[in-house]
This record gives structure tokens, sequence and C-alpha cells, in this order.
């Protein structure tokens, strides 16, 4: 997978096969939509807590120490038979508890999605669903719109987006367009990427 934020704009724009000023055609978008599928999180059919909870017993390490137990029990050992229940519980409420955060996350994530993004297709602006966003489409961005997708900006006018529900940063952050150097760069240091669930504050873009 290419580190997009380490390419020039010309190099991102060819290894997605689009053009900035036009972008992608009706057609080679419905192409790229049937090969890579819609954008989004998929949707979650509703958390069940107890669903979650009894997908951890499933787990094989948990299934070996109850028979375990149950040996023990039939042996006569109900001291260690005891401690081994504790260690099950113990095992399953963490593991209940570190599902089910991240399937509210997933569900948070998919809320936090913008319903529609406005694209470059033969040329026009056109509004379409934020499912249908392809690689290689060229969206704008303007000041309140949300971003649809994770994107290389290919164009920053004075362009600042709110990222604190993904970095932490309290305010604002003014994007460019350059492409970053070699090194290791976390993504709060990304100024020419822009990250889906995320929203443009100030100024207008391409990505």
């Amino acid at each position: 997978m290419a580190d997009w934020h380490r390419l020039e704009v010309a190099s991102v724009l060819q290894r997605l096969g689009t053009d900035a000023s036009s972008g992608l055609s009706q057609a080679s978008a419905a192409r790229r939509l049937a090969e890579w599928g819609p954008n989004e999180v998929h949707a979650l059919r509703g958390i069940s807590t107890w669903a979650v909870f009894l997908r951890q017993l499933r787990n094989v390490l948990i299934l070996i120490l109850l028979a375990v137990t149950a040996l023990s029990v039939f042996l006569g050992h109900g001291a260690e038979a005891l401690a081994i229940v504790v260690i099950i519980l113990f095992a399953v409420l963490l593991g209940f508890a570190q599902e089910y955060r991240s399937e509210r996350a997933l569900e948070a994530l998919r809320r936090m999605a913008a319903p529609r993004a406005t694209a470059l297709r033969d040329g026009e602006e056109t509004i379409i669903p934020a499912r249908t966003v392809v690689p290689g489409d060229v969206i704008l961005l303007r000041s309140g719109d949300k971003v649809a997708a994770d994107s290389r900006l290919i164009e920053a006018v004075n362009l600042q987006i709110e990222e604190s529900a993904l970095t932490g940063e309290s305010v604002p952050v003014e994007k460019v367009t350059k492409a970053l150097g070699e090194g290791d760069w976390p993504v709060q240091d990304r100024k020419n990427m822009a990250y889906a669930g995320t929203a443009a504050t100030y100024g207008r873009g391409r990505r």
C-alpha cells in the first residue's frame, strides 16, 4: 500500500488514474465501485450484550479451562476448580469489555461518516452519496463539509480541518499539499491528508 503522504500530487494522480480538473468519468467511477465496493463502515445489525458475552465462551482456551474445571470437580479438587473458575471469569469479562468497546467504536464511526460528497465527474461538480466515493475521485472540500473518505489533498487554500476526534488536537489543523519526506509520520503530522469523519472548518480544498 502506498504511503500517499510521501508522494507528490502528480504522482498521486498518476497512480490513481485520475485528473485534478475533471475527476473521473461516470463510467470509470461505476467500474471502480463494482471493483472496490462501497465506501462505508459495515453497519452492525445491533449490539447484543449477551451475544458478545457468549462469544467469549467459544474461545478455545476458555473451553479447555472449563474442561479442566469439570475434571477438578470430578476428582474432588474443589479449591483448584474455584481458582480456575475465577481465571475464566476474569478472561471472559476482559474479552467482553474489549469487544464491546470495539463494536461501540465502529458504530460511532459509522454515524460520523459524511452522508454525501461533492465529486468531479466528467468535469462537472456532482453531489453523490458518500458510499459511492471511489479511489481516484476528486472530491471538493469546503468549510462545513465532512470528509467522506481518507484522502491525499491535491489542493488546499487556507484549508483547516477539525481532527480532535481522531488525533486529540484541540484546534483545527492547517492543511498543505506538499509531499512529506521520509521517516515515520504519525497521523497527526500528516498535514497533506484528510481523514474520514473529520470536518473542514475554514478554507477549501480538493482531495
